[in-house]
């Protein structure tokens, strides 16, 4: 642990030098200025399915007390959303996309200036089922239209995408039939992966765009380097850790790390899950075939979740590349049934939110703090990367900590102080 913590230290935070100087360019001398932080630079986030019906104004009694008790959670810990665009479910008759449900989301999200992820354009399952009564060159059609329509109507409000999600698995996937899966196995995984990317960049230069995964076999990073050969501009590689059969631990997890670090892109680590309860047998190769209605959370399941989800974060943060971590439900029941939230079902915080809060907002953070300005306005502290803001004499000035090592930041008071 302390290994990591150094690490941890050594990528994540910096040594800042703030030169504070009045508006006639002289220091700031003896004076107390306090400084405090305001975010995060890392990615600290959740899938966001308990927000889009409170939101909408479609939940009402015990429902809304409960999501908003969960949002309540969300915006005390977390800095990062996903919305899901499950096209099955985005647009079960063809036309009729459900833009302005997600849309309102999204808004309410930018307005607290909470950025977000859509996820995902391309996926085999969840899909329209619509697209079966197609040939395989209309199914491709719709496919990339439908990525241009989303990607261009969000531009500037999602500028985020896991643009195709398991690609490792679609053309072989044979639970039952789907148009993906159809021009998948036609197209291959690497030329449907940059037809996928190249709509998504044409419709917003800007955007970040992923490549998505389950599968940490050496299969998917042997994609990865197929799609860089073929030309494919992924911005982030994406890594799901659904540990619902137990906590792959440091090892596995620095070595699923280090296999992906050859390809020098961020890293993101999309859908992550500890279990609270009891362990999903291992003999289970897709965790949907676990079906079970009564899947409690229990004190000894809670108390290794925190454990697991304090040393998983922390090996991820300790890596340079990661870039950040989004938990898949955060509350329990919702994905497979699963006792696999930071929150209880009735949206109370079990210790794993608990322990997470101590580091991000604890461990990880800066508080406001008093410091005195020396002969020549200088102020020395230690502070993660992310935004933070300056007070002095009713002003407040913001500033970013933007690289590791060491920062020296000059700030001009603009009125006399």
């Amino acid at each position: 642990m302390g290994n990591l913590d150094a690490r941890i230290k050594e990528h994540r935070s910096t040594e800042v030098t703030l030169v504070v100087t009045k508006e006639d360019n002289s220091p700031l001398t003896g004076q107390e200025i306090e400084v405090a932080q305001l975010n995060h630079r890392f990615l600290f986030g959740s899938n966001g399915h308990f927000l889009v019906p409170l939101v909408n104004n479609e939940l009402t009694g015990a429902q809304k007390e409960r999501n908003e008790k969960i949002t309540a959670h969300f915006l005390n810990l977390m800095n990062y959303i996903t919305l899901t665009f499950y096209w099955g479910r985005f647009e079960p008759q063809p036309g009729h996309p459900d833009t302005e449900r997600l849309l309102k989301a999204a808004r309410w999200c930018n307005e607290r200036k909470i950025p977000i992820k859509g996820h995902p354009l391309c996926w085999h399952t969840e899909t329209a089922k619509w697209l079966l009564e197609m040939s395989n060159a209309e199914i491709l059609e719709a496919q990339t239209g439908r990525i241009k329509r989303e990607v261009s109507t969000f531009a500037g409000i999602i500028d985020s995408w896991d643009v195709v999600n398991e690609a490792v698995i679609m053309p072989i996937f044979n639970k039952y039939d789907n148009g993906i899966t159809r021009i998948c196995k036609e197209l291959g995984r690497i030329k449907i992966i940059k037809t996928m990317f190249t709509a998504a960049r044409q419709a917003n230069p800007k955007a970040t765009l992923l490549l998505n995964d389950f599968d940490v076999s050496p299969a998917y990073d042997i994609l990865v380097e197929g799609c860089l050969e073929a030309g494919v501009e992924i911005d982030v590689i994406g890594i799901q850790s659904h540990m619902h059969q137990g906590y792959w631990g440091v090892e596995k997890t620095e070595w699923v790390l280090e296999r992906f670090a050859r390809f020098n892109r961020p890293i993101h680590f999309t859908e992550t899950t500890l279990v609270s309860g009891h362990l999903m047998p291992p003999e289970i190769v897709d965790l949907n075939d676990y079906q079970v209605t009564d899947w409690p959370s229990t004190p000894e399941g809670e108390e290794r979740q925190a454990e697991e989800t304090v040393l998983h974060y922390k090996t991820l943060m300790a890596h340079p590349l990661v870039t950040g971590i989004t938990w898949w439900d955060l509350n329990d029941g919702q994905w497979l049934n699963a006792p696999s939230g930071l929150l209880r079902a009735d949206g109370s915080p079990k210790p794993a939110y608990q322990e997470l809060l101590k580091l991000i907002k604890g461990e990880w953070w800066l508080p406001p703090t008093s410091f005195h300005t020396d002969a020549e306005g200088k102020i020395k502290f230690r502070g993660f990367l992310g935004d933070y803001e300056l007070q002095f004499a009713g002003q407040r000035i913001p500033f970013q900590l933007a690289e590791k090592g060491s920062t020296t930041i000059r700030i001009k008071l603009d009125h006399k102080a």
